[in-house]
């Protein structure tokens, strides 16, 4: 990671910054904590799957950037994840950079979705963002300013047809992302939208990236080149970071150009 970092910028800002992701352990949440580590950030990140997870931190250390804390927790139970965030801060000092990154895009059809189905994910995507953005702020209220990055889908922009709630959760994200921005600007903090488009993670690359997936991103996507979990994380590291000082209430959408 130390090696693919120096090819591409290297932020001063966040050297040492207290980074709190949720869903790092694999995919894009992977990718947000190789490269904030390599950044020299103190990074925390929680994922409900504990193997690759350990995994990860063990990966990250042996290539030698700052070694991330991983905190196992499901971020349907709201209070787990609040005493995760008290972890974090107890071991690396209060959050200055939060990154809403974890969900799931499971496929469903509205005739199949049960209340209770379709309460899970509400949970899953969209219900601990608000949450891990209420308990973050204290922090970074008394650190004067931080950075919270929201991750939402242009699913929603696009109106996927296979996954009504998902598509549901990731539009609300952006409406939250502009209620906190708004009401958090006085205090410094930003808040922003993070907009990813067909990302190359081994789940979607494992479970839905068929010849007809393919032929639909040579059909719909601007640039040819494949979409990878690096090309996110860099532009999350640009929205964490001091040059962004004025950046919030904004979609910042990375998708190849998804027409």
């Amino acid at each position: 990671m130390s090696n693919q970092a120096n090819k591409f910028a290297i932020y001063p800002s966040l050297k040492g910054k207290s980074v709190f992701i949720t869903g790092g352990g694999s995919g894009i949440g992977e990718s947000l904590v190789r490269h904030f580590c390599a950044q020299g950030s103190r990074v925390a990140f929680v994922d409900v799957a504990e193997e690759p997870s350990r995994q990860l931190v063990a990966s990250v250390a042996g290539e030698g950037d700052v070694s991330p804390l991983f905190i196992p927790c499901d971020l349907r139970d709201v209070e787990a994840l609040r005493l995760a965030i008290a972890e974090a801060v107890a071991r690396n000092g209060p959050i200055q950079v939060l990154c809403n990154n974890a969900g799931s895009d499971d496929r469903h059809q509205t005739e199949d979705v049960t209340v209770a189905y379709w309460d899970d994910r509400m949970a899953v995507n969209l219900r601990h963002q608000f949450f891990a953005a209420q308990a973050a702020r204290s922090y970074m209220k008394e650190l004067g300013g931080g950075s919270i990055i929201n991750f939402g889908s242009i699913t929603w922009m696009v109106g996927d047809p296979d996954c009504p709630a998902y598509v549901t959760a990731k539009a609300a994200i952006y409406g939250m992302t502009r209620a906190l921005a708004r009401e958090l600007g006085p205090e410094r903090i930003r808040v922003n939208c993070m907009v990813p488009g067909w990302v190359m993670t081994e789940r979607q690359m494992r479970l839905w990236l068929t010849p007809a997936g393919e032929r639909q991103i040579e059909e719909r996507q601007c640039l040819p080149d494949r979409l990878q979990p690096s090309d996110v994380a860099r532009m999350a590291l640009f929205l964490a970071a001091d040059d962004s000082a004025m950046c919030t209430s904004q979609q910042f959408i990375v998708d190849g150009g998804w027409v």
